[in-house]
């Protein structure tokens, strides 16, 4: 049996930067430069970070060592330029893979914020250490935190979307195993279609069973067929949908189709396994049944059920408690919103899905001073919970079964909810930010 080979080879940081020197970072050679400026973008981008936030660090780096630098962005890739006077430096540098961590999103961006500072303190290989220090952190959360958070999101999700008690328990916990099974698979490096599939696949076959213990322990069949589909909502690929919609508004489009490309291959392989468990169990996705619910107490559990699936979400994303309660706060106003819209004022759901976010944008904007959290952090998972993952695998599972039409009306329903989400920040965002309202 061959040895296995990793494929992206690992970058010697300290072997580009003198590692005895303690020349200043302003004075050091301009490849010394260029490879600092090149390890925060690519850091960046390795925790989800947008290009526009990833070409402004880089920015914010290059001014404060005296270059110029001028950067091609996408997923997990950065192709720069470095220019010093006459000289320059030009790099290509890759992750292994994309990932998304908020907590250490937050920590880069105090890196940069502070850098100027101590750029004529420090050396090349000082600030190496430093970023060293943030990568080798580990995450907030272990897998059974983690899981749970999981579990519960997919909850919050099975009751906004019309679901039982049944449906919401077995979401609970076909949830937490499923995202438990991926995140063992993720560290053990298994590809994205395959870690994919297998929890998927886990977590439909979890909901099954449990539908089938409670119909034989309470030997009243259950009809399980339209809330199996939210234990694998985990999986919606919300933060690369919102931050390619966001880089396709400031022209990256390198980045924004890449990223887009990435959540709908995502989409693709997780809504094509659970239509295969479909087939599989003889099932069909079908509407949730209509229950009477006083006005008042709907709205109030739409609110707590809205927080505790942002903050469930923001929990996967490696947000820190107080990171993950903030947005949770902002998505729980920003999609009762939404759904009074809806429900109430009967606005179309795409009007509505665009409102709310542009609500979520706003009000995170407007406390950004006073927490010091990036945007960014709060914005996406805050209206993650508002992405309609249940379209989306409807309409891959009407098509997969030959019925077009109605697949296609799925799909069209998505996508009008998908395109109107990223508006809502991006408008939140020229509304409140100088530098991202104007095109530099």
């Amino acid at each position: 049996m061959s040895k296995f080979r990793q494929q992206h080879m690992s970058i010697m940081w300290h072997e580009i930067s003198d590692k005895d020197s303690d020349i200043p970072a302003v004075k050091a050679s301009l490849h010394e430069k260029a490879g600092l400026v090149g390890r925060v973008g690519l850091m960046l981008l390795s925790v989800g970070a947008g290009a526009f936030r990833v070409r402004a660090a880089m920015n914010k780096i290059s001014r404060a060592l005296n270059i110029t630098c001028n950067a091609d962005i996408g997923i997990k890739s950065v192709e720069y330029t470095c220019i010093e006077g006459a000289e320059s430096c030009t790099n290509a540098l890759s992750n292994v893979t994309y990932g998304v961590n908020t907590d250490k999103l937050h920590l880069m961006e105090m890196f940069c914020d502070g850098f100027s500072e101590r750029a004529d303190k420090y050396s090349i290989d000082r600030f190496h250490k430093m970023l060293d220090t943030i990568q080798k952190g580990k995450g907030n959360y272990n897998t059974l935190l983690a899981s749970l958070a999981s579990g519960a999101a997919c909850a919050a999700f099975a009751f906004l979307l019309g679901g039982h008690l049944i449906d919401i328990i077995c979401s609970f916990f076909a949830a937490a195993v499923g995202f438990g099974i991926r995140k063992e698979l993720i560290k053990r490096h298994l590809t994205l279609f395959a870690n994919t599939s297998i929890a998927v696949l886990a977590s439909c076959l979890i909901y099954i069973g449990l539908i089938n213990v409670i119909d034989y322990a309470s030997g009243a069949p259950f009809d399980y067929q339209a809330g199996y589909i939210c234990s694998v909502l985990f999986l919606i690929p919300g933060f690369p949908l919102i931050t390619g919609g966001i880089d396709l508004a400031k022209l990256d489009l390198r980045s924004g189709i890449e990223r887009i490309t990435y959540a709908f291959l995502v989409i693709l392989v997780a809504s094509t396994t659970a239509a295969f468990a479909a087939s599989l169990f003889n099932f069909c996705p079908e509407e949730f049944t209509v229950y009477e619910i006083n006005e008042t107490l709907r709205y109030l559990l739409i609110a707590v059920t809205s927080f505790i699936g942002v903050f469930g979400f923001s929990v996967l994303f490696n947000s820190t408690p107080r990171m993950a309660a903030t947005a949770g706060i902002i998505g729980m106003f920003a999609n009762t919103f939404r759904m009074v819209l809806i429900n109430e004022f009967g606005i179309g759901v795409n009007i509505a899905a665009f409102c709310g976010a542009l609500l979520a944008g706003l009000l995170a904007s407007s406390i950004k001073r006073f927490i010091g959290f990036p945007r960014i952090t709060l914005t996406v998972p805050s209206i993650v919970i508002m992405v309609p993952g249940m379209f989306m695998y409807k309409g891959v599972y009407y098509i997969s079964t030959g019925m077009f039409s109605d697949g296609l009306n799925w799909l069209g329903k998505a996508l009008i909810i998908v395109v109107s989400l990223p508006l809502g920040l991006v408008f939140a965002r020229i509304i409140t930010d100088r530098n991202f309202r104007q095109s530099s």
